[in-house]
């Protein structure tokens, strides 16, 4: 069940638009909080993964942070935001390391991608529905290898309304100026619909309030 901060489904997702992406790079350092749940993220990396995808990259900072952490990585970035790609391209330069795509998550991952050791989005899945949330996960627990780890940084849904109010005031936003295109859902979902996708060792491993780090191994 998607919690109470969940927007309308067919309000209108502003990330195609170079301003709205621009307006989230500029507020970014100042979400409280956000850089420790990355910080848990890459902490938690597994000693050497070699392949990674990182579903809605956005400007790469995730990736980046992978391949800073552990030398030798490779992958791919994808996202759907022109800005955004534009950004993670200048980011990873002339790398061949790193494949930087155009990706809709609404649409399936390709299979032609091949398989990954490591999946991770961070603050991405939560603009898609609850029903895509759970195909998508089914097809990351598909594109990685046996033992491969995924590790969600993502925004999730408060229980109550009066919770999700309090975050938004957190993160000096009102129900006016939130994203439009926030589909939350609840941690307790997640971790459910991670586990009947077929992930194991399932947890959440990190949270502040409506910013949660969300995980899961194949077997």
């Amino acid at each position: 069940m998607t919690g109470p901060s969940a927007t309308d489904p067919s309000a209108t997702n502003r990330w195609v638009a170079p301003e709205w992406a621009q307006r989230y790079l500029g507020e970014r350092a100042t979400i409280p909080h956000r850089d420790e749940g990355m910080a848990a993220l890459v902490e938690l990396l597994p000693p050497a993964p070699e392949r990674v995808l990182d579903l809605g990259t956005g400007d790469g900072i995730l990736m980046g942070a992978i391949r800073a952490a552990r030398a030798g990585v490779s992958g791919i970035a994808c996202d759907f935001s022109d800005e955004m790609l534009d950004r993670a391209r200048a980011r990873f330069g002339t790398s061949a390391e790193i494949e930087v795509l155009r990706h809709e998550l609404d649409d399936p991952l390709p299979v032609e991608w091949g398989e990954f050791d490591l999946v991770v989005s961070s603050f991405a899945i939560h603009h898609v529905s609850d029903e895509r949330k759970r195909a998508l996960y089914g097809e990351v627990l598909n594109r990685l290898v046996p033992g491969g780890r995924f590790y969600n940084l993502e925004h999730v849904a408060s229980p109550t309304e009066e919770l999700h109010d309090e975050f938004l005031v957190s993160i000096g936003k009102t129900r006016a100026t939130d994203d439009p295109s926030n589909r939350l859902a609840s941690v307790e979902d997640q971790l459910t619909w991670l586990r009947e996708a077929g992930f194991v060792q399932v947890d959440c491993h990190w949270k502040w309030l409506e910013l949660a780090l969300l995980a899961g191994r194949k077997p």
